[in-house]
Parts: C-alpha cells; sequence; structure tokens
C-alpha cells in the first residue's frame, strides 16, 4: 500500500468514526444498530490507532538519525497489542 492510500484511508477511517459517533448520540437507532456500529467503531479506532502508532515510529526514527537523510526500516506494531499505559 503506497503512503498516499494510507492517508486517504487514515482520513477516511476518522471521517466515518465521526459519522458513527453522530449517529450513535442521536438515540434514533435500535440497539443491534448501536451494537453493530458500536463493533465498527471499535475496528476503525484500531486502525487508526495503528496507523498513528507507525507514523510516531518513523518521527522516532528520523528524529534519532542525528541528521542523516532517509529513512530507516521499521517494524510495525501489532494491532493486538497494547504498549499504551492508559
Amino acid at each position: 500500500m503506497t503512503k498516499k492510500r494510507e492517508g486517504v484511508d487514515f482520513e477516511k477511517s476518522i471521517a466515518e468514526l465521526e459519522a458513527l459517533v453522530e449517529r450513535m448520540e442521536s438515540g434514533d437507532l435500535t440497539l443491534e444498530q448501536s451494537l453493530k456500529d458500536f463493533e465498527r467503531g471499535v475496528a476503525l479506532t484500531r486502525s487508526c490507532q495503528k496507523a498513528l502508532s507507525d507514523a510516531e515510529q518513523k518521527v522516532k526514527i528520523l528524529l534519532s538519525r542525528d541528521g542523516e537523510a532517509g529513512l530507516q526500516a521499521f517494524e510495525a506494531a501489532d494491532p493486538d497489542t497494547n504498549d499504551n499505559d492508559e
């Protein structure tokens, strides 16, 4: 997947997540639809968190290179693990 495509997917995921929140906050959904939307929202949130984590790792790599140009390879975080202290 190209970098431009990843950015588009992230932006689309955020937009979809915002729309889901608005729908759920309206209070007009059935319990079944609310649960379905909540499940989709959790999946979108995880996807966005992974994209942000990957971007943060790239920035850290770039900043730690002592002024050297270019990118260094890194391994993307496993989306099923959570290293945050939240």
